[in-house]
């Protein structure tokens, strides 16, 4: 009878003696890594190949990871099995422990996988099949990077996009609140300081509404909602604490990276955001898969359009809301989609300080906070707040503006904060980067558009987010006039080495367009 490679390996890893873990500090971002000497006597008896898949077991544990090959003892010896940060974490044991290793059997869904590289339309089963499979890092970056380039290159149709996130939000835990409604906001992404989650859950948690806010640290951008506040308090917060800290203040503003929902997108995320792929099926399944698995069950949608943002134009605004729509629909959560300005920066500060800064000045009614942020808050609040069956359709505005207004947001947001490990933060002085220089204008006329990206990129090279006080004050606003040489925004860096870098670029474009008020692109939006 022929014995299957994993039943070989098994055999032999019982004739062999366990190798020594190793902790090897490398961020392999989202992938299980094994390091394995060249010379090791379990790397010749079984065969092994560099970029193979394996399976590594102690104390009752098991992974899956990639295979490396080194031949220098200082990372490795002979008789050890060294682990990437993310796999000696998800390992969970210490550090000496004995391990085994052996061949791991092909991910069962690569046959499904070989047909959508082909342009076939795959099954419910497949995708859960397929789901599964990466949620337990069974594939490589590059089966990840197939499967991620196909379903982008043959665009799911929308019953594939349904598939594909119930499947999503089915691996990994799922919740249920035991109440009704349950909500939640999210926005797709690409505008800068658009802080306006830090305001809608005190709102909307004020007014007796639970919004267990969970969000995203930035990859791309200066800064996320997890980034932003974590300025303020912890994000990092034990699951079990996280739950009770929401059924005591009826909302909570915490990093989702430990919470294992929909943990497959995750892996997803780590191919998609270097290869700059972002599919609108693959974005809906990201976004409702979590959502649903986070037990809401009426979420808000934000979508910004813009010449600089994600979607650029109402019609693609309009069909990506219809495929929303459907699949929440199929999935059982009650949607509301709100299509917003997104041609200009939100609030003046980009980056992790300035962004706190600037929500705190909107809680606490202070007069130079940003009115752009104050009301497209306002408004998506209110649109939440009419998610509750005792608010009349129309009323949730001017609720929210009084709730805001009366100080009642800004009592539950400090409520949050002390709940989560409040951190010592002043608004009129915040811990900025000590670098700084100042942008002009080359010329006088109109601002007439804004690009989101650019400022983007010159707020990360300034260091933001990972250096807090990094980024942009952003002093001019579409429709402003300006003369040559008026302050635009400054740039604060945290190092001499990335203000230089961050100058430069707003040497090439400032990312400031100025002309004549004839030339400003005035977009018709929801709010």
């Amino acid at each position: 009878m022929t014995r299957s490679p994993a039943a070989e390996a098994a055999s032999t890893e019982d004739r062999l003696s366990p190798l020594k873990l190793k902790r090897v500090g490398i961020d392999t971002y989202r992938e299980n890594v094994a390091y394995m000497h060249r010379e090791c006597d379990r790397y010749r008896a079984e065969g092994f190949q560099a970029l193979a898949k394996v399976e590594v077991r102690a104390n009752g544990q098991r992974i899956l990871a990639t295979l490396n090959v080194v031949d220098d003892a200082a990372i490795v010896a002979c008789g050890e099995l060294g682990l990437s940060e993310d796999a000696f974490a998800t390992l969970g044991v210490a550090e000496g422990h004995p391990v085994s290793i052996l061949q791991a059997e092909p991910p069962p869904s690569i046959p499904a996988l070989h047909r959508k590289i082909a342009g076939e339309r795959l099954t419910r089963d497949d995708f859960r099949r397929i789901i599964q499979d990466i949620a337990e890092r069974r594939y490589s970056k590059i089966e990840l990077t197939a499967f991620v380039v196909a379903c982008d290159r043959n665009e799911l149709d929308r019953e594939e996009v349904f598939f594909l996130s119930d499947a999503m939000s089915r691996v990994g835990r799922r919740l249920d609140w035991h109440e009704h409604p349950v909500v939640d906001k999210h926005c797709i992404g690409g505008i800068p300081g658009n802080r306006t989650s830090m305001l809608v859950v005190p709102i909307v948690a004020a007014h007796g509404l639970l919004c267990p806010k969970t969000s995203s640290r930035a990859i791309t951008s200066p800064s996320g909602t997890a980034d932003t506040m974590e300025v303020l308090a912890n994000v990092d917060l034990p699951f079990e604490e996280l739950g009770q800290l929401v059924r005591t203040h009826r909302g909570c503003l915490a990093w989702g990276g430990t919470s294992q929902l929909s943990p497959a997108d995750d892996v997803l995320i780590s191919v998609e955001r270097p290869l700059s792929v972002d599919s609108p099926g693959q974005m809906v399944a990201s976004i409702l898969s979590k959502k649903v698995a986070a037990g809401s069950t009426h979420l808000l949608l934000d979508i910004p359009i813009g010449p600089h943002a994600k979607v650029r134009s109402m019609p693609e605004a309009r069909r990506l809301r219809k495929l929303f729509e459907f699949v929440a629909s199929r999935m059982g959560l009650t949607l509301d989609v709100v299509i917003t300005d997104g041609s200009q920066p939100v609030g003046r500060g980009i980056g992790p300080v300035l962004e706190a800064r600037d929500v705190m000045r909107v809680l606490t009614n202070h007069p130079n906070a940003p009115m752009d942020l104050r009301q497209k808050a306002l408004r998506l609040a209110g649109r939440m707040l009419e998610f509750d069956p005792d608010v009349r359709g129309g009323d949730g505005f001017g609720l929210a503006r009084d709730i805001l207004d009366a100080g009642r947001a800004l009592e539950k947001m400090q409520a949050i904060i002390v709940a989560q490990g409040a951190k010592p933060f002043d608004p009129e002085h915040p811990p900025l980067a000590p670098h700084c220089v100042e942008v002009t204008a080359r010329s006088g006329g109109v601002v007439t558009a804004i690009d989101n990206l650019q400022l983007a990129r010159i707020a990360r090279l300034a260091g933001a987010p990972r250096a807090i006080g990094a980024g942009i004050d952003v002093l001019a606003r579409i429709g402003d006039v300006v003369e040559t040489g008026q302050l635009l925004y400054r740039v604060y860096a945290a190092y001499p080495n990335e203000l230089t870098f961050s100058r430069q670029a707003t040497e090439r474009d400032t990312g400031f367009a100025i002309g004549q008020p004839d030339q400003i692109t005035r977009l018709n939006v929801e709010c």
